[in-house]
């Protein structure tokens, strides 16, 4: 690259360069030095994008849908929506469909039954990048309540599974499962033992998976949610413990073996015990930081985040943020857009009238985060079992979850994101207008 030294006439005193346009530049209009000294005039390379909610579409007709999850399957560019239906034959089975986006809507292939058995409102699906394949763990009712996962094959529309494994014996309760870095970490509360949360790492091979070693966290405690750091090679788990208190942990895996790190509470005493998710997590890569979102029960039920941030094996916190001010916050979920670079957290908010299922974005900055406006992904219908998976090759979210009237509902979120341009290498203002290939002066 020419140096920009280089480009100055004499006497300019650094003040203007000449340099030749590769394309024609306006008199006064700003310009970008090209890595071959040339320049380019400033413009606009991709427009702003409005922070918005498609229209929802059904992927479950039936008045029964519960336990609803979602990832995203980058393999074949199709969402996968894992639920219980009571109406399914067998009555109470698991089920799954996969999903495909188009411009802001979707449209849903044939369900296909992952479990004949009860599976009592539990599932957690995660998608397997390394082997291409969908894992959906969950509890199965028919079968004293065990924990077992099974592993999903996306084919076109469909998808075909191979045999469940059992991976907790006693009665397993709040499920959740994440993949990073070949693994796949189980996280669950274990009725069997004190209600003390567990994890386990899987791990898939063709339509297969196998299991580690289990590992006790000591304590009793719920709705561990987990998400892979990236850069820390870790896993972050967020949980609620026996007396409401919101903390979290730092899992290091090795080969299969999950080891806690020290645990280290982000708020005392204060998150819901409800029946749907009470708290959510996600990863950011580019600020290094993971977020938790949660509903805070000594403040009427109001939506609060905070950033944690992993040191070796304990995590740290900023400052705990208000993202709805609204009361009675359920049922949140939470992911991470890496084109827009936000987070977006979905949930309900039945304070208000028609009990919506609303958006919002937040963006990670030091170890704050701060919330734009919000959307409605589902104007009325109180949902609950909101969840939410980011399709990376339509730059879109996709937020699932059960209407009050039973039914199973899809929406498509777009993230906001302002106007780029290609400002970076901003070198100055044309003095006068220069036609391609011509030499100008750059003020």
């Amino acid at each position: 690259m020419s140096n920009l030294s280089d480009l100055l006439p004499a006497g300019a005193s650094g003040k203007t360069i000449e340099a030749v346009a590769t394309a024609t530049i306006a008199s006064k209009a700003p310009v970008i030095l090209n890595s071959a000294g040339t320049v380019t005039e400033v413009v606009q390379t991709s427009p702003a994008v409005t922070f918005a909610a498609g229209t929802p579409v059904e992927f479950n007709s039936d008045a029964s849908t519960n336990g609803v999850a979602i990832a995203y399957d980058s393999s074949n560019s199709k969402v996968v929506v894992s639920y219980m239906n009571y109406y399914a034959t067998p009555t109470w089975a698991g089920l799954c469909i996969v999903g495909t986006v188009s411009g802001t809507t979707t449209s849903w292939g044939t369900p296909v039954v992952f479990s004949s058995g009860a599976i009592e409102y539990e599932t957690a699906i995660t998608f397997d990048s390394t082997n291409n394949k969908m894992v959906i763990a969950y509890r199965d009712g028919a079968d004293s309540d065990k924990g077992k996962a099974i592993v999903g094959t996306v084919s076109g529309t469909t998808i075909s599974f191979g045999t469940a494994v059992e991976f907790e014996s006693g009665a397993t309760s709040n499920i959740n499962c994440v993949f990073g870095n070949g693994n796949v970490l189980i996280s669950y509360t274990d009725g069997g033992d004190s209600y003390r949360y567990k994890m386990i790492v899987g791990t898939v091979s063709g339509t297969a998976i196998s299991y580690g070693s289990e590992v006790s966290s000591g304590a009793a405690g719920d709705y561990p949610k987990a998400c892979y750091d990236s850069t820390a090679d870790k896993f972050f788990v967020a949980y609620r413990n026996s007396v409401n208190t919101g903390g979290g942990v730092v899992v290091t895996v090795t080969g299969t073996t999950p080891a806690f790190g020290t645990p280290v509470v982000f708020i005392s005493g204060d998150i819901l015990n409800g029946v749907f998710p009470v708290l959510g997590t996600s990863y950011d890569p580019v600020a290094d930081k993971s977020v938790i979102a949660f509903c805070q029960s000594a403040d009427s039920h109001k939506g609060f985040a905070v950033v944690a941030t992993i040191t070796g094996t304990t995590p740290s916190y900023g400052t705990i943020v208000k993202f709805n001010d609204d009361g009675d916050t359920n049922s949140i979920a939470i992911g991470y857009d890496p084109d827009a670079d936000k987070h977006v957290i979905v949930y309900t908010n039945s304070d208000v009238t028609d009990d919506p299922g609303t958006a919002i974005g937040g963006t990670v900055s030091g170890t704050s985060i701060s919330f734009g406006t919000t959307v409605l992904f589902q104007p009325t219908g109180d949902p609950t079992y909101n969840d939410i998976a980011y399709d990376t090759s339509n730059n879109k979210f996709v937020a699932a979850c059960r209407m009050n009237t039973g039914k199973g509902n899809a929406t498509v979120i777009t993230t906001g994101q302002d106007a780029v341009t290609n400002v970076a290498s901003f070198v100055g203002i044309a003095d006068a207008g220069i036609s391609t290939s011509a030499t100008g002066t750059i003020v």
